[in-house]
């Protein structure tokens, strides 16, 4: 697990409401900020009315940077759109 991976994996809070996040707690990315939140966070993300366009620029930039596509497990961009747990 490269660096990265292993801080948002196993980030204890969530980024935007300050909840704290235990080991098998599900997280995901948030399309707005790039950080970790926890899955309420992330329902109330979804009902922005600019969240569609939001997600849309974050998987242009995401490739863009990395070469790789969103939907790779691998990549940086699948943990917006997949819940993940700290191993």
């Amino acid at each position: 697990m490269s660096d990265w991976e292993k801080q948002l994996a196993c980030a204890a809070r969530c980024a935007v409401c300050g909840a704290g996040l235990q080991q098998k707690d599900p997280r995901i990315l948030s399309v707005i900020t790039h950080e970790v939140i926890c899955m309420d966070c992330k329902g109330d993300e979804e009902q922005r009315p600019d969240y569609a366009d939001r997600a849309k620029a974050m998987i242009s930039d995401c490739l863009n940077a990395s070469g790789r596509p969103y939907g790779s497990p691998e990549g940086y961009c699948f943990h917006h759109f997949c819940r993940f747990t700290c191993r």
